[in-house]
């Protein structure tokens, strides 16, 4: 997967719960963390009043999909156990599929228990930040569900990650991560795949930077690519500032994404992305 001649024709859709979803211009996914201790404050919704409210604003300000997660993925989150990420994520996806039934849905998960059990609640998309590394069942379980798949590159587990960033070639290493499990899912006919980068996931700021950089190069897959830089430590501690005041940071970052071919931006502040994604579009047009 490294020139021309082995590249893929580009897919621009996936199907998620029956309803075609069209990348050809790029799409908002919207954060909804079911847990007390997400690394942004703004973003945690423990209940699913909270969800419902948090979720009915994501919608409105323009998000095409939301992404649930039960699990804290920051360095140092406290261990949760399966039986308490399903406690906290099922009844949430539930009252979601009522409120909001045409909805796309999401599920941030390594697990392939809590995949299974989301998905029977009426989620629609699997986001595995662990490639299925970390529950050797994902990639059957997904296939088995015959739903979509966001498959992230990360090192490690969210306790050990931090001590896992140094590439030789962070562009070359990824893709090739992804070549290898991309490779896996297509024989069991997983065929709706999204690329996640993982910025932030045993990578240091400077490799951010440098995967950021290079990221037009994933084109050579043939699959969407989502970029997930909202409010993380790669734009705060760059600055500054807290994640609190990384908005403007983030739509600078989710930008230059933009202009680097992603088809999805994973964000906590909906408004501002799909702005962002607008005034893009924009730029593209031949007047």
């Amino acid at each position: 997967m490294n020139d021309k001649s082995t590249s893929f024709q580009q897919k621009n859709t996936i199907n998620a719960g029956g309803s075609l979803i069209d990348f050809t211009i790029p799409r908002v996914m919207g954060i909804l963390n079911i847990t007390p201790d997400s690394f942004y404050q703004g973003s945690r919704t423990p209940g699913a009043d909270d969800a419902l409210r948090r979720a009915e604003k994501l919608l409105s300000d323009g998000a095409a999909m939301l992404d649930i997660g039960a699990y804290s993925t920051r360095p140092g989150a406290t261990e949760v156990s399966a039986e308490e990420e399903i406690g906290r994520i099922v009844p949430v996806i539930q009252a979601l599929v009522s409120e909001f039934p045409t909805a796309i849905l999401s599920v941030d998960t390594f697990r392939a228990s809590v995949a299974r059990a989301s998905v029977e609640a009426g989620a629609h998309i699997i986001n595995d930040i662990s490639g299925g590394d970390l529950d050797p069942q994902m990639f059957e379980t997904v296939a088995a569900l015959r739903v979509p798949y966001i498959l992230m590159h990360m090192r490690g587990t969210p306790q050990t990650m931090t001590s896992m960033s140094g590439y030789d070639d962070i562009f070359r290493e990824v893709l090739s991560y992804f070549a290898a499990r991309i490779a896996r899912l297509k024989e069991l006919h997983v065929h709706d795949i999204i690329l996640d980068p993982g910025f932030g996931f045993a990578k240091n700021a400077a490799e951010n930077f440098e995967l950021l950089n290079q990221m037009e190069k994933f084109s050579v897959c043939g699959l969407p690519v989502l970029a997930g830089l909202s409010r993380k430590r790669t734009i705060w501690q760059t600055l500054g500032v807290s994640s609190e005041e990384a908005l403007n940071g983030t739509t600078v970052l989710n930008t230059v994404a933009l202009q680097k071919g992603a088809s999805i931006l994973r964000v906590h502040d909906v408004k501002e992305a799909v702005e962002a994604v607008k005034l893009i579009e924009c730029l593209k047009q031949k007047f």
